[in-house]
Order: structure tokens, then C-alpha cells, then sequence
């Protein structure tokens, strides 16, 4: 896929929580139509670098920078831990969800929009589960259910946080299909991953993070022993001074 433009710029970004930066001066730019994978050791920044994309967090310093999209269009797929799976929701309605920027969350569906709804299912092989339960579900169900409600989302820039946690090959193969095909659709696809292998085989563009840049580009030039050898000594670093903190 030929990228174009810049989509998203981040401009000497800090994120944090409770004035605790977590992503230190990012400097970076996506550009329409990438395929990026967002890798680093546990601790390094990944996940708090998405939800300060959606608006989730608030920049401690700098800014983030969008073009022609605002946040609140940006589809986000969150970890598996962060979803409540024991809320009673069946499956047809957790995917009616990826609907309500366009309907509302209280309008009833007509014949189309339920329709959509079965195409989706239909698309991540979950016919005949629209009436399970979420919470009866695999993981890797779970996982086809949320990229269905993604599919409906029908963003130009759609973020994963571990997208392929704990769930089976399969999955992971027919969850990629549709991220290619999203992507040669010509949508920008971030996301959050720790399988180097998959990482070198499906993402072109790679964002190394220990909490500040590492290194970003080619995927083959970013994923090398000495980036991830200083990515992990830079994140242990960090975390030992805020054991220092704490204890002091």
C-alpha cells in the first residue's frame, strides 16, 4: 500500500498519568494509509501512545496534530482486559455498537442497519452467534466480535491495542486478512503488538517506544538487536528511577 499524506503528527509529545509521563518528546508522523506497528518492551509507552490519539489523554506537553479526521472518527480497539466481558450484552448488540456514531445509542435499527450488523458477522465467521452472550464466548469469538463492530466503524484510521492476545492461529490469520484488506483500502492501521515475527511479516512501517522514540521507519531497519537491546535498557532505566521515587 502507497501512503500518502500525513494523517497524524505527533509534536514533542508527553503523555502521562498523574504527571508521570509515560512517552516522553515524541516526535513522529503517520501518514494516510500506513501500516504501522507500534512495538517496545511492557512499560514502554504503547498503549498510553493510543489513547492519547483518541482523546483518552490529555497531552502533559506538545500536541497531537490531525489531518482531515478528528479523534472522535478514529476507530480504537482496546485490550481484551480493559472490555467488561461479563456485562450482559449479546453478541448482535455488542456489534450494533460500532453503529452508534451514526445513529445514535438508542435508535432502534431498520432493515439495513441490521443487515450491516449481519455482514460484519458474517465477515469474522460468527454466523449464528447473535444471540450468545458475550461472555460466552472464546477469546479469539471475542476478538472476531470486536473487529466486527470495527467493521461497521468504517474509520479511515483504526487503532489495535494487542489486537492477537491470547487467542488461536486461526484467529490471527483471518484477523490479519482483514487488516489487509482494510489497509489496501487505503486505511491507516496502528497498532500495538509483541510479535516481532508477525510485526516483520504483515507491517511495513515499525514505531520502536521505551517510553521516548527508539527508532521509526522501514520495519526491517527498526527491528534489530541493538534498537531492541536499547529500547529494553532505556524502559528497565525508567523503571528503576521510579522504584527510586517511590521508595525514597
Amino acid at each position: 500500500m502507497t501512503t500518502g499524506n500525513p494523517i497524524i503528527h505527533f509534536s514533542n509529545l508527553t503523555l502521562g498519568y498523574d504527571r508521570h509521563p509515560a512517552v516522553h518528546h515524541l516526535e513522529h508522523t503517520v501518514n494516510t494509509g500506513e501500516l504501522l506497528a507500534v512495538v517496545g518492551p511492557n512499560g514502554s509507552g504503547k498503549s498510553t501512545l493510543l489513547k492519547g490519539i483518541i482523546g483518552n489523554l490529555k497531552p502533559l506537553e506538545g500536541e497531537i496534530k490531525f489531518n482531515n479526521i478528528h479523534p472522535a472518527e478514529i476507530a480504537y480497539l482496546p485490550q481484551q482486559v480493559d472490555i467488561d466481558l461479563n456485562f450482559p450484552i449479546s453478541v448482535f448488540d455488542m456489534v450494533s455498537m460500532g453503529l452508534w456514531h451514526k445513529v445514535g445509542a438508542f435508535k432502534k435499527f431498520d432493515a439495513n442497519l441490521n443487515a450491516k450488523i449481519h455482514d460484519a458477522l458474517h465477515m469474522v465467521g460468527l454466523c449464528g452467534f447473535e444471540s450468545r452472550p458475550i461472555n460466552a464466548l472464546s477469546g479469539g469469538q471475542v476478538q472476531r466480535c470486536l473487529f466486527a463492530r470495527l467493521l461497521l466503524q468504517d474509520s479511515q484510521v483504526i487503532l489495535l491495542d494487542e489486537p492477537f492476545a491470547a487467542i488461536d492461529t486461526s484467529t490471527i490469520d483471518d484477523l490479519m486478512g482483514l487488516i489487509n484488506s482494510w489497509n489496501k483500502e487505503g486505511r491507516t492501521i496502528i497498532a500495538v503488538l509483541h510479535d516481532f515475527e508477525l510485526v516483520a511479516k504483515h507491517f511495513p512501517e515499525t514505531l520502536l517506544l521505551a517510553r521516548e522514540l527508539v527508532a521509526a521507519g522501514k520495519t526491517n531497519k527498526v527491528i534489530t538487536k541493538s534498537n531492541l537491546d536499547k529500547a529494553n535498557k532505556l524502559t528497565k532505566s525508567f523503571k528503576d528511577r521510579e522504584v527510586v521515587c517511590c521508595t525514597s
